[in-house]
């Protein structure tokens, strides 16, 4: 990836300047591909979606409605976070909806990755159980987000959070065992 500086520059004008988008992508695209790389070999064997059609796909999301502004680098990785969940969470309901009656079976949370499953009920549940952090507690919610779906190791989070890692490790702590408690209730 470019530098920092050239990033939080591009971030600052791509609401501005109709050609900073275009280089943005380039900038972050490799970026963006190993994270989801990394978040899609965390899905079944075969799965429909790859990883850089994750990419492109939550790239468009960004891009719904123009080119949006990004205060920060944390705020830009925020959005793709959060367009690379909405992706796989949509894919999930398309792949249920093919699927008659798709059998549900109740998500569990003991690796470290919390969105690794090979059901897409499970994807749909973890999105639903997100939400409802969101509005607890939005920034756990952020840390798992970004641990989940962009696939960032701690230290790399808390970066992109621009807070300690110490905090960061904190967050994601209370953000796993919040997701657990949410997601052990029944529907």
């Amino acid at each position: 990836m470019g530098s920092g500086s050239e990033l939080t520059r591009l971030l600052a004008e791509v609401g501005e300047r109709e050609d900073a988008w275009p280089q943005l992508l380039e900038l972050v695209h490799d970026e963006l591909r190993a994270l989801a790389r990394a978040r899609m070999a965390n899905e079944r064997p075969g799965h429909t979606l790859q990883g850089t059609a994750l990419v492109h796909e939550a790239w468009l999301r960004l891009a719904e409605g123009g080119a949006p502004s990004f205060s920060s680098r944390r705020h830009f990785f925020a959005a793709a976070a959060r367009a690379m969940q909405r992706v796989l969470t949509d894919h999930a309901r398309r792949v249920l909806a093919e699927k008659r009656g798709g059998g549900a079976e109740r998500l569990t949370l003991t690796g470290a990755d919390l969105a690794a499953g090979d059901d897409p009920t499970r994807a749909l549940e973890l999105s639903d159980a997100l939400e409802k952090l969101e509005r607890e507690d939005p920034r756990a919610a952020e840390v798992a987000r970004l641990r989940l779906y962009a696939g960032l190791e701690l230290a790399e989070t808390a970066a992109a959070l621009e807070v300690s890692e110490r905090t960061t490790a904190r967050e994601w702590a209370f953000a796993r065992a919040r997701l657990v408690q949410i997601l052990g209730q029944p529907g």
